[in-house]
């Protein structure tokens, strides 16, 4: 195993990484997958050092004796505090713990799990299976393809883009923002106490679904798709398409939103149009 200190700006490459482990305070953390050799740039560093390991592939990037639960234990009046990149290759599965500390995770197709306190968390282009958990941390991602689990307490979730196989996002204030695609079959199950949920799918979803909420307002833009009002909730349900996936959300107080995205225009030919602009020049 190979071991650094780190108390200042600096840049260390490696052979290869199979692993990516980071703990950290405050600041933040970018890691990014590359075709070119891992690397670690550390920009800014304040209080305590940081300890780099390599070992077997993998990297460690921590304090010394930080665990994630351990962090509450390092919110003093100190700030620990580093901005970081690391580049990994595409198939490295990736662990990132912060406190406070911005976090974005791009171009990575392993696992990647990403736990935050407060820090805002980004996720871009990822594949595999993708888990992020926060107290009030927001996480904002597109491009998303495969699983992704979302549990907070306040955070909010927005997804942009992507085919996911599954989506699980359990909340207690954080609202919950998609517009995806869903795979074949494709589950969506989301889970809050007071806040919103938006789900916006294609214009020919193949889905089971069952919205529901305790005193919030349910709403679709699928006509066929029931209402149903009863004393203790109010329910949205029906069969889209051959219903092989299933959606389903429930809520105690908040809104429920399902949209439908518009139906893609029809290809427009070139052929056609310089067919047609030939013909305007022989009329006139």
């Amino acid at each position: 195993m190979t071991q650094w200190t780190v108390d200042a700006p600096t840049r260390l490459a490696f052979d290869d990484v199979t692993a990516l482990k980071v703990r950290t305070i405050a600041g933040s953390v970018a890691v990014l997958a590359t075709g070119e050799a891992p690397a670690l740039d550390i920009t800014s560093i304040t209080g305590q050092p940081l300890v780099v390991s390599h070992d077997g592939g993998v990297l460690t990037i921590s304090y010394q004796d930080l665990t994630w639960d351990g962090l509450l234990d390092w919110l003093r009046p100190q700030v620990h505090a580093a901005e970081m990149t690391v580049t990994v290759p595409r198939d490295c599965p990736a662990q990132v713990g912060v406190v406070a500390a911005t976090a974005v995770v791009s171009g990575v197709s392993a696992r990647t799990s990403v736990r935050s306190l407060s820090g805002p968390i980004t996720l871009d282009g990822l594949g595999g299976r993708v888990e992020a958990r926060t107290v009030s941390g927001d996480v904002e991602a597109q491009d998303l393809n495969g699983q992704v689990t979302f549990n907070s307490v306040s955070g909010d979730l927005t997804l942009a883009g992507g085919s996911l196989d599954r989506l699980d996002a359990k909340t207690v204030s954080g609202s919950v923002t998609a517009d995806v695609h869903l795979g074949t079959p494709g589950q969506v199950r989301v889970a809050t106490v007071s806040s919103d949920v938006a789900l916006r799918l294609p214009a020919r979803p193949d889905a089971k679904v069952s919205l529901r909420s305790t005193s919030g307002r349910v709403l679709s833009e699928f006509d066929c798709l029931r209402s149903a009002h009863a004393p203790a909730s109010r329910m949205v349900n029906g069969t889209l398409g051959a219903g092989s996936g299933q959606i389903s959300v429930t809520t105690l107080s908040g809104q429920v939103t399902l949209l439908k995205r518009p139906e893609p225009a029809p290809p427009t030919h070139g052929g056609d149009q310089a067919e047609d602009a030939q013909t305007k020049g022989e009329t006139r």
